[in-house]
C-alpha cells in the first residue's frame, strides 16, 4: 500500500475535496510548474489566476477616481466600494442594521483603530490572552496610557489552550460601570488552536466588550456574526484568498459604535472642519473611521475574492485542511532518530480537535539538542519548500510553549535596545538550552497530499543529524528583514 493509499484509508473524507485538485491545476498551476511546496498559508493565502484576470478587466474597463467627490468617475468608484462593503457584511452574515464594516490598510490597522478609539479609562480593564498577535498586544499601550488595568489570561501547556478557570476569575473583575475590553484570537497564528467562540457571550454577560481577532480563522472556517456577536472583529483579506494585499477590515457592532472616540480627524473622516474655530464634526458610521483616501482600486478585488471563496466552499477547504493536518501531525510525531529519540516536538495539540491547519514545532538532534530553526528554513528553501520560522509575532504563546519565564524575557530586554530575536536566542540558550522561536508550517485552500508528503520527506532527512552536520545559518533576521552574509 502506498503512502497516499494509507492516507486515504485513514481519512476517506479527503476524497470529497477533489474539486480542489482541479482548482489547483486550473488556477494555481504556478505551484506545480515551479515545483513549489507552499506551507505558509497562515502568513498569506494564495490568489487564483482568475481573481487577477477579473480585477484587471474591471480596472481596464472603467475610469475610477478618488471617491471623495461627486464627479462621474468618483461616483462609480464609490458605488464599487459600497458594493464591496455590503459583500463583506453578507459573507459574515452580519446585518447592516447590527454591524458596520470599516475598511483599513490591514488587520493590524483594524486593531490599532479599535485600540486608539476605545474609551479606556481608570476603573476600566483590558484583558488579553497570552496567545495573541503582537498587533493585539500593542493595544495595551493605549489602555495603560489612559489608566486602565491591563492583565493577561494564561494558557495551559502543552496544549496551549486558554486556562478557563483563570480566565473566569479575571472576567469576574470587570466593573460594568466602566469600559472593559477582552481580546482573543478565534484561531492562534502560533499553534493553530481554535479558542471557543462561546467565550464571547460569556465575557459580554460579565460586562466586557469583546474584540475577536479572526485573521487566522476565516481562511478555513465560516464566521457567522448572527450566531456569535463579538463587538469588534478584525479581518485580513489576503490571508483569506491571497489578493489584494493592503486592505483589511474592522467590523463593529452598531450597539458599541457610539463608544468609540477618535483621537484625531483626517481627510475623509469629517463632515465639517474649521481652522479658525478649531472644531470639527466627525462623519457618521464607517466614514468617521476611514482615514484619508481608501485603497479604492484594490477594494473591489475583495468582492472578487469573496465570490471566489464562496464558489469553492469554505467547508470543503476546512475538510481538506483537517485531513492533511491530522496526517502531518501523526507522521511528524512518528519520526525517530536511530536511538529512539523523537526528532520533532509539537507545540500545541497533537490532534485536530479544536485546532486548525497551523503546526508549530522544533527539530532536535539524537542527543536532544535543538537544531537551529533558521538553518532548517534555509535548507527547506533549497528544497523549494516555503515555511515560516521565528516567533510569528506571537511572543506570549511562544513563551508559554518553551517555558520561558519573566526573568528570561527581562534578561533579553535588559541586554539593550539592539536586542533581536536571533540575539535573544543566544541569550536564552545560555540560560538553560531553551528556544526562542520555532518552525511553522500551515495548510490552506489548495494544499494537497504531495505538499505534505514532500515536507515529511524533508523532515525525515534530519534523522541522526546534528548541529554540526547540518551546518550553520548564513543569514540573520533583524526587524523582519532578512540580512544575508555579504549583502
Amino acid at each position: 500500500m502506498t503512502r497516499f493509499e494509507r492516507f486515504l484509508a485513514s481519512h476517506p473524507e479527503y476524497a470529497t475535496t477533489r474539486t480542489l485538485d482541479a482548482l489547483r491545476a486550473s488556477e494555481f498551476g504556478r505551484l506545480d510548474a515551479q515545483r513549489h511546496v507552499y506551507l505558509d498559508y497562515t502568513g498569506g493565502g494564495l490568489y487564483a489566476a482568475s481573481q487577477i484576470r477579473e480585477h484587471e478587466a474591471l480596472l481596464d474597463g472603467q475610469v475610477f477616481g478618488n471617491p471623495h467627490s461627486a464627479s462621474l468617475c468618483s461616483t462609480v468608484t464609490t458605488g464599487l466600494v459600497e458594493q464591496t462593503r455590503h459583500a463583506v457584511l453578507a459573507y459574515f452574515n452580519a446585518p447592516r442594521d447590527q454591524y458596520t464594516a470599516v475598511f483599513t490598510p490591514n488587520a493590524t490597522g483594524a486593531l490599532k483603530l479599535a485600540g486608539e478609539s476605545y474609551p479606556f479609562a481608570e476603573g476600566g480593564r483590558f484583558l488579553l490572552t497570552f496567545d495573541n498577535h503582537n498587533s493585539v498586544n500593542g493595544i495595551r499601550e493605549f489602555a495603560g496610557s489612559k489608566g486602565a488595568v491591563v492583565e493577561y489570561a494564561p494558557i495551559t501547556v502543552p496544549d496551549l489552550r486558554i486556562d478557563r478557570d483563570r480566565l473566569d476569575t479575571l472576567l469576574a473583575l470587570a466593573d460594568p460601570q466602566h469600559a472593559n475590553l477582552f481580546a482573543f484570537p478565534a484561531q492562534s497564528n502560533f499553534s493553530g488552536v481554535k479558542h471557543p467562540l462561546e467565550l464571547i457571550e460569556r465575557a459580554q454577560r460579565k460586562g466586557w466588550d469583546v474584540l475577536l481577532d479572526a485573521a487566522a480563522f476565516v481562511a478555513t472556517n465560516r464566521l457567522d456574526l448572527t450566531a456569535v456577536q463579538p463587538d469588534f472583529v478584525t479581518i485580513s483579506f489576503y490571508k483569506m484568498f491571497g489578493y489584494p494585499t493592503g486592505v483589511g477590515c474592522l467590523i463593529v457592532r452598531n450597539a458599541v459604535l457610539p463608544k468609540l472616540k477618535r483621537p484625531w480627524f483626517a481627510g475623509g473622516t469629517v463632515n465639517f472642519a474649521t481652522v479658525q474655530g478649531r472644531r470639527h464634526i466627525l462623519a457618521p458610521r464607517e466614514a468617521g473611521f476611514e482615514d484619508g483616501t481608501l485603497n479604492y482600486l484594490s477594494i473591489p478585488a475583495v468582492a472578487i475574492g469573496l465570490r471566489h471563496l464562496e464558489r469553492i466552499g469554505v467547508e470543503t477547504i476546512r475538510t481538506r485542511v483537517e485531513c492533511l493536518t491530522a496526517w502531518l501531525l501523526s507522521e511528524l510525531l512518528a519520526l525517530r532518530h536511530s536511538n529512539g529519540r523523537h526528532i520533532v516536538r509539537i507545540y500545541g495539540p497533537a490532534n485536530t480537535v479544536m485546532r486548525g491547519g497551523t503546526i508549530t514545532f522544533n527539530l532536535y538532534d539524537p542527543s536532544g539538542h535543538l537544531l537551529d530553526y533558521r538553518r532548517v528554513e534555509e535548507l527547506a528553501s533549497e528544497r523549494r519548500i516555503s515555511l515560516r520560522t521565528g516567533c510569528f509575532c506571537n511572543p506570549g504563546a511562544g513563551e508559554a510553549a518553551e517555558g520561558l519565564t519573566e526573568s528570561d524575557m527581562l534578561a533579553g530586554v535588559d541586554a539593550g535596545v539592539d536586542m533581536t530575536l536571533p540575539r535573544f536566542l543566544q541569550v536564552i540558550q545560555h540560560r538553560g538550552g531553551k528556544s526562542a522561536g520555532a518552525i511553522r508550517v500551515s495548510l490552506g485552500m489548495v494544499s494537497n497530499f504531495d505538499d505534505v508528503d514532500a515536507f515529511l520527506e524533508f523532515a525525515a532527512g534530519f534523522r541522526d543529524e546534528t548541529h554540526l552536520t547540518i551546518g550553520g545559518v548564513t543569514f540573520d533576521i533583524d526587524s523582519c528583514r532578512v540580512i544575508r552574509d555579504g549583502s
